[in-house]
């Protein structure tokens, strides 16, 4: 067994905690008295987010932060790091995360996200860290053959190299527990985060085009783009276009908190599904959209992208039963929080 800390006494080392991700997870974190320790080399992310936590957590939660601006394929860095702090968990955030980039550059994405991966946790291992919480994707369940998806649906070959990564290192974390059983790994598997902190002080800040849809539309909703351009009408839903599991990323980053709590003083190999086990299609999203804007968001429909699925959703009643987890917020609180950080920030931390 792993041993059983309070929050107060936890130390928590989140991998890639400036990102969109991490960093609400990390103010999730923080709220819930929790020692936090950010590694983040800001490939992806803003040196301004530090401060747009602390803001949001107050100075008392704050001083439990410490933020280092470092590789986790630094191996060197990473050893300062755990030789400076009494780490307890980890949480692996980093990496780089659009599909379409993977294709063109799979030796930086295989080399990146599966090698940094394998060096966090030789050095966890050597500092007598054993827990450890992977942000996963639903990617690794494919193209579904029944829906919802379960933690027992099965894992399909990846149709890009960023699935693939999230393939493998799944593999590499469960065999670290079969060589080792006092290892403590959980498989967050999600399905599609958007929305933004409710403050309007943290969001989703893509670097030139963004991969996603929904920070797409919010950039087409203030201007920055011409159209949104949906990929197929021709689905077999009920309006012809994609449907997805969004889920808010604030319950993304609840989950990784529940997550923490329900790990601690276990040891084992658990996964769990982090959606709102709905689906929504594009053009509700747009419509949706559109309403928390105020105006109409232009789209045009293009081809199919090879690839792409119908439909995807989750079954997230493990989650629920395990963890006490559910999704709290619906797709207008997704939109209307998206809206609110994108308006407020036009050109993300930038301005």
């Amino acid at each position: 067994m792993s041993q059983a800390l309070t929050p107060s006494d936890t130390c928590v080392l989140v991998t890639g905690g400036a990102g969109f991700i991490g960093s609400h997870t990390v103010v999730e974190l923080l709220t819930g008295g929790y020692q936090v320790v950010v590694v983040d080399n800001l490939s992806n992310a803003s040196a301004k987010v530090e401060d747009r936590i602390k803001t949001i957590v107050g100075s008392e939660a704050a001083a439990n932060l410490t933020f280092y601006i470092a590789d986790v394929n630094d191996r060197n860095a990473l050893n300062k790091i755990f030789d400076q702090h009494h780490i307890d968990r980890v949480i692996h955030f980093a990496g780089y995360k659009a599909v379409g980039e993977s294709v063109s550059k799979p030796i930086e994405y295989y080399s990146n996200n599966i090698g940094n991966t394998l060096t966090l946790v030789d050095v966890m291992r050597n500092h007598d860290c054993k827990s450890i919480i992977f942000s996963s994707s639903a990617t690794v369940y494919g193209d579904p053959e029944s829906l919802p998806l379960t933690e027992v649906s099965a894992k399909k070959p990846a149709t890009n190299p960023y699935g693939w990564t999230k393939w493998m290192i799944e593999e590499i974390l469960s065999d670290l527990h079969a060589a080792d059983p006092e290892w403590n790994v959980v498989l967050l598997r999600y399905f599609n985060p958007i929305g933004a902190h409710a403050s309007g002080l943290m969001g989703e800040d893509p670097k030139g085009i963004p991969n996603n849809l929904l920070p797409y539309v919010a950039q087409t909703a203030i201007g920055k783009r011409e159209v949104v351009h949906v990929f197929g009408n021709d689905y077999p839903t009920p309006d012809g276009t994609g449907v997805r599991d969004y889920i808010h990323v604030v319950d993304l980053a609840t989950g990784h908190a529940a997550a923490l709590q329900w790990m601690n003083g276990r040891t084992g190999v658990e996964i769990f599904n982090l959606g709102t086990g709905r689906g929504t299609s594009v053009f509700e999203i747009i419509h949706a959209f559109s309403e928390a804007c105020g105006h109409e968001v232009p789209y045009v429909i293009d081809p199919r992208r090879p690839g792409d699925v119908a439909e995807n959703y989750a079954d997230c009643s493990k989650a629920h039963e395990l963890m006490g987890w559910q999704a709290q917020f619906d797709i207008s609180d997704m939109c209307r929080d998206a809206w609110n950080w994108q308006s407020h920030n036009p050109n993300g931390y930038e301005g």
